[in-house]
């Protein structure tokens, strides 16, 4: 979801999750020399691919299914279903049993995994010009744009079934509705056309705190529509200060991402709007779903961090140095965020008081 997204709790994340569904670790998201490597030009293998990986039809099964799981994009979903078992919780006021979790999560995760696989398909041009994603297993040839689609149906199809059969079909519904607004919405017509393409294309990794909640109660409420907010909100402040730091690649790539188009200040005063709307939502769940004074000083104090973050970001912009905007210490304190967020989620209903 190497140090990496809010896929785990505590200060120990594993996996971050970017709003294209790219996972940096805080090992890579520092080290490339962004803009001094010599571009890839679309459906080219990497030189480094090339001299570390067979052919496709001389890959060992072992490597072939590496690449189908890479397509998947794992650590992306840790983030998601980190997201989805404390909804849970809360929409069960407790536990609400181990098969039902694990249900909602493999039906959660294969819908991901769906989804992610679309996104590679449509994006191996780009992410062959791209020095963080020009190593995937479709720009190195491991794997077929043909053999990506039907691995990606197959996921779908599994995805949808197995939650109608076996959670209920308001989840299914929810994730249909998910992967069609990961892999066209987002991916197809706002990507690379709008420079708000992450605010809206966000949506869709919000929805499987919809998912958890349905799949316990069959149906939803003001509690998961706060919840989603959370998410919606918290995605841009998260994603644009990686977007600053990889800017050349997107610039390279031709990808409208804000802040390629627009001034730093503008896109920390942007970052700060949302990052305010998203305490909003998260102090507007307490008289909604009755939560204790734990949750809500966590999501006082934590929102407030988080906020003077965003605020620290824009003072650093005014001043007109791109070096100097540690911009990637804003990008970390979303995850530490959302998962300290969620954490107190998942203990909430749990408390005697």
């Amino acid at each position: 979801m190497s140090k990496s997204v809010a896929a785990q709790p505590g200060p120990g994340l594993v996996g971050c999750a970017a709003g294209d569904g790219e996972v940096v670790s805080q090992t890579e998201a520092d080290p490339v020399n962004v803009g001094g490597e010599t571009a890839v030009r679309p459906g080219e293998r990497s030189d480094s691919a090339q001299r570390t990986r067979p052919p496709a039809g001389q890959q060992s099964r072992g490597a072939k299914v590496k690449a189908y799981v890479a397509l998947t994009k794992p650590r992306v979903i840790e983030l998601l279903l980190v997201t989805t078992v404390p909804t849970m919780f809360l929409a069960e006021r407790g536990f609400p049993g181990w098969w039902l979790v694990v249900a909602t999560l493999i039906g959660g995760a294969t819908a991901a995994g769906s989804a992610n696989v679309f996104n590679m398909v449509y994006d191996r041009d780009i992410d062959a010009l791209m020095n963080r994603t020009k190593n995937r297993p479709l720009v190195t040839g491991e794997i077929t744009p043909r053999q990506a689609m039907v691995f990606a149906f197959a996921l779908g199809v599994f995805a949808i079934g197995w939650l109608g059969l076996v959670v209920n079909w308001v989840s299914a519904a929810l994730c249909l509705a998910a992967i069609v607004m990961y892999a066209v919405g987002y991916t197809v017509l706002l990507k690379r056309h709008t420079s708000q393409n992450i605010v809206w294309g966000g949506a869709a990794g919000c929805m499987p705190v919809l998912i958890g909640w349905s799949a316990v109660t069959g149906s939803l409420s003001w509690a998961p529509v706060l919840l989603f907010g959370i998410i919606f909100f918290w995605t841009p402040p998260h994603y644009w200060p990686l977007s600053m730091k990889f800017k050349a690649d997107y610039t390279r790539a031709d990808v409208p991402m804000l802040p390629v188009v627009s001034p730093d200040t503008r896109v920390a005063r942007q970052m700060i709007a949302y990052t305010v709307a998203m305490i909003a939502c998260s102090l507007a769940l307490v008289p909604v779903a009755d939560m204790g004074w734990l949750y809500t000083a966590a999501a006082a104090l934590s929102g407030g961090w988080f906020l003077w973050l965003c605020i620290a970001l824009y003072r650093r912009a005014r001043h007109g140095n791109p070096k100097k905007l540690r911009a990637m210490k804003v990008f970390h304190a979303s995850i530490t965020y959302l998962t300290v967020l969620f954490v107190v989620i998942a203990v909430d209903p749990f408390l005697p008081f």
